[in-house]
């Protein structure tokens, strides 16, 4: 599964271009977020993504989960959204 990061930086129309790209592609995809500024991104960017697929007959159903990563060496918690077809 394509493993897509989104930080607080990040733009929600980009990161919903990326991921309707890769829905198309390959059928699923998982967003990580690090910090309250990156899930309100990914948030976004899922939202979005919904209008880009929609007319495609696609409907997208998310699962958001727990996930441990590294980071510089440490270890983080970050929220990941699992993004599929319904």
């Amino acid at each position: 599964m394509e493993i897509l990061k989104v930080s607080a930086l990040s733009k929600p129309k980009s990161v919903a271009g990326a991921l309707a790209a890769v829905l198309r592609e390959k059928g699923t995809a998982e967003l990580q977020a690090v910090g309250a500024g990156a899930v309100n991104q990914a948030v976004k960017a899922i939202a979005i993504t919904r209008g880009f697929v929609a007319p495609n007959g696609i409907d997208l159903v998310t699962i958001p989960a727990f996930a441990e990563i590294q980071i510089d060496g440490e270890e983080r918690t970050a929220i990941k959204f699992i993004v599929g077809p319904r």
